[in-house]
């Protein structure tokens, strides 16, 4: 009985408020339509765009790391040839004449700074390393002197701003005469020629 009176009620309001009821109802069925086909195709657009922008922003991204990366190799590649080329200009001996004068004269030198005899330096004839513009410029260098002096001369020859390689060393025991070791150094030193 309870639901009859409420479905006369609901006739009786809509009846006396027709005039109001009709522009509202039209307008929450225009509201619901101006959702459906408006608001809500345009919202998931957006959403579309946000997804999309935030794609570009990551492509972006790397992008700007790859082309950070390869500046970088760039500028690594340059650095790299600007220090090959100081090396051959100021570290290597610039020519056969030099080469000599740095395995006969310096080598002397620092052995007679140091008390230590320099019996005698061999050298071979140059020879090109493989497909390169170097050429090897190798001696066998004869010394005799007290372990610490030797040991000194070798370290000293390693970090010589001249550029020496040492191949070999060969260290004989002490002359019962002299009280000296006997050293015997293969060291090479390379200096530029034109291309192969």
């Amino acid at each position: 009985m309870m639901a009859g009176t409420t479905g006369l009620l609901v006739r009786r309001i809509v009846r006396e408020h027709r005039r109001v009821l009709v522009p509202l109802v039209a307008a929450l069925i225009v509201n619901v339509l101006a959702y459906a086909f408006i608001v809500y195709p345009l919202s998931q657009r957006v959403g579309n765009i946000e997804q999309r922008e935030a794609a570009a922003a990551q492509e972006l991204a790397a992008a700007r790391r790859e082309h950070a990366a390869a500046s970088g190799t760039l500028t690594g590649k340059d650095r790299a040839a600007q220090e090959l080329e100081r090396f051959y200009t100021e570290v290597l001996p610039r020519d056969l004449t030099a080469a000599r004068r740095l395995t006969h004269v310096r080598l002397a030198q620092l052995a007679r700074q140091l008390g230590i005899v320099y019996d005698s330096a061999r050298t071979s004839e140059p020879s090109r390393t493989r497909d390169s513009v170097l050429m090897r410029y190798p001696t066998i260098v004869e010394l005799a002197g007290r372990y610490r002096d030797i040991r000194t001369y070798i370290h000293l020859l390693e970090t010589a701003p001249e550029f020496v390689v040492i191949d070999n060393v060969k260290l004989a025991e002490e002359d019962e005469e002299t009280g000296l070791l006997q050293l015997t150094l293969q060291l090479s030193t390379y200096f530029r020629t034109a291309a192969p």
